[in-house]
């Protein structure tokens, strides 16, 4: 049982946080004479640790990701959720959404297609909310930085989010809040040629290419925020404001999140950085939650395909289950602590 500890240790240190990269970088630039512990070395250090280490593990999992997603194109994706009825259809379609590492804004299309398809449109949002919140690279990622078990969890709740809110949905019968030129979309349904080992490989490489480029920016910009916060803004003033003393910090960090447009990779490395400082997990999750599955630009975009009313209950239930989330995790971490 030791030996199992051990390694699963080692897994999550060395393979996943990358723990040696970090000495590395530090060795190297305490070599040419930057001092790592003064905030400029300390900041220096932060970024191209945290960079490096996000993109190398972002391309392997997307590789991964999008090979498994190679088997299942929007057509056959469609068939697959048309089989199906009730919880268990949204249960299924929160589950798919976990293998398509789409921000949001992306995530959009497809839920347009699926729903112009004939989908419940409880179907569609399940998808909707669990694609751009929930994948198997932030599991990954996740794991990197705050372990296994807060990685799960935060999967098992983004995924309850997702059926409990595609449920509503779908009870509340808001079908005729769906766009006009949505419901009236031309259904076809034309079958995906199979692709062979090799011509999956390459659709994965164009994936990870692709993904890259889109997120590139984001994680630049989130990677310099977490630097920011973790070596130039006092620890107290952190606290003051998303610590625990302060009863508004879920709600506070889950607002402060709409207004930005990333993926959940931009945003690790501010929750890395906020995680440092003491703030709360429940804070941490509930800002991750608020950028990836409410960020303003994916509100606009979604305005086009459904109409206010639609739009509005969406918003209130996703960020409503996002606060009982955060506050959830804010608590079962002070019982055990």
């Amino acid at each position: 049982m030791e030996a199992i500890k051990n390694g699963w240790l080692f897994f999550q240190n060395q393979i996943l946080a990358m723990k040696w990269l970090n000495e590395l970088i530090g060795n190297g630039l305490s070599a040419i004479g930057i001092d790592i512990s003064k905030r400029l070395g300390g900041s220096l250090q932060f970024f191209l640790y945290d960079t490096i280490k996000i993109f190398v593990l972002l391309s392997i999992l997307i590789f991964v990701i999008s090979y498994i997603q190679s088997y299942f194109p929007p057509e056959r994706t469609k068939r697959i959720l048309g089989n199906f009825h009730g919880i268990k259809a949204n249960m299924l379609s929160a589950l798919l959404g976990t293998i398509t590492p789409f921000c949001s804004c992306s995530s959009i299309p497809l839920f347009i297609g699926f729903t112009s398809a004939g989908l419940p449109i409880g179907v569609t949002f399940s998808f909707l909310i669990s694609s751009p919140l929930v994948d198997l690279g932030s599991l990954i990622l996740l794991m990197s930085i705050f372990g296994g078990k807060v990685a799960l969890a935060y999967v098992m709740v983004g995924l309850i989010l997702a059926v409990v809110g595609g449920t509503i949905i779908e009870k509340l019968k808001l079908e005729d809040y769906v766009e006009d030129f949505i419901k009236g979309a031309n259904r076809i349904d034309i079958d995906a040629p199979e692709l062979t080992k090799k011509e999956r490989c390459i659709y994965a490489k164009e994936q990870v290419m692709a993904t890259v480029k889109k997120v590139f920016l984001y994680v630049l910009i989130g990677v310099g925020i977490g630097a920011l916060i973790h070596n130039w803004i006092p620890q107290s003033i952190i606290q003051s404001i998303l610590g625990a003393n302060n009863p508004f910090s879920v709600i506070l960090a889950t607002l402060v999140g709409v207004p930005m447009y990333a993926d959940i990779f931009g945003t690790l490395p501010i929750a890395e950085a906020l995680y440092a400082k003491g703030v709360g997990l429940g804070t941490i999750l509930s800002f991750m939650m608020g950028v990836t599955a409410l960020s303003l630009p994916s509100m606009i975009m979604l305005r086009k395909a459904v109409k206010p009313k639609l739009l509005g209950v969406f918003f209130a239930i996703v960020t409503a289950g996002i606060i009982i989330i955060g506050y959830s995790f804010n608590a079962l971490q002070m019982f055990f602590n």
